[in-house]
């Protein structure tokens, strides 16, 4: 006896083989999601990342303008600077000492000096020395006044050279009162065009100890492209004037030539 074997129909056939294509579909769909889940859009895989180096040490923030302290030029040159003045009973004293042994020097001046005497600021420019901004007051404290009283203390000084020097010399340099410095002090000065102004050796002449003690300490003290503190004003300055005229020739007979201070 022969028995037949029953077949679906073929629409059943062709349900089977659709059921299995999107089975098959789904399941690769649902790989690739899963994928695409473990890596963030837009990264890389942790093994194609960049390595970051470490951090190394930071450099150090730049130093404020330091103050001066040397010639401008090397070798056996001296600047002579005077501060405090101009004052009319021994600015032209010491500029004629100055012309007779060929040096020069540096003026430090003080703005309510200026105002009074405007003319001696034109005679100092006129003997080939350079101007040097002093502040308006002179006040030795300045370094903690704040930022608007230091920056008026100084730029009006500024201000009152160039206007008794007719405005077109130039202002090079910045001496803080007293060489009390402050980083904004050095910052205001330099922001104005001016190098801030220093000393190295002192000559103690504000102290009044006679012109041969202030001889003797510069002698003792000075050496190739020193910057030597002097004063034409703010008290009686014969002592200074006495011993300048033995000074200056004494720097010429140890072979001294005489320069300005850097900038």
């Amino acid at each position: 006896m022969r028995y037949q074997v029953l077949r679906p129909p073929y629409c059943y056939r062709w349900a089977v083989l659709i059921s299995i294509v999107l089975v098959t579909v789904s399941l690769i769909i649902s790989l690739s999601w899963a994928g695409a889940e473990g890596t963030p859009a837009g990264s890389q895989p942790p093994s194609a990342q960049p390595v970051q180096a470490a951090p190394g040490p930071q450099a150090p923030a730049a130093p404020a303008h330091a103050p001066v302290r040397t010639t401008a030029r090397q070798g056996r040159f001296v600047a002579l600077t005077f501060d405090d003045g101009p004052d009319p009973a021994y600015t032209p004293q010491i500029l004629d000492l100055l012309a007779q042994h060929g040096a020069v020097a540096t003026f430090c001046m003080v703005g309510t000096q200026v105002r009074r005497h405007p003319e001696l600021v034109a005679q100092v420019v006129r003997r080939g020395m350079r101007l040097c901004d002093h502040t308006v007051s002179h006040d030795e404290q300045l370094a903690r006044r704040n930022e608007a009283r230091i920056s008026a203390d100084i730029t009006g000084a500024q201000a009152d050279l160039r206007l008794a020097a007719d405005g077109d010399v130039a202002v090079p340099y910045f001496r803080a009162p007293g060489g009390n410095w402050s980083e904004t002090i050095t910052t205001i000065a330099s922001r104005a065009g001016m190098t801030p102004l220093g000393w190295s050796v002192d000559s103690r002449d504000w102290t009044l100890p006679g012109a041969p003690a202030i001889v003797a300490t510069v002698e003792q003290a000075v050496q190739p492209g020193a910057v030597i503190l002097l004063h034409d004003g703010g008290g009686q300055r014969g002592q200074t004037v006495d011993a300048l005229a033995e000074l200056l020739p004494w720097l010429v007979g140890q072979g001294y030539q005489f320069d300005f201070p850097a900038t």
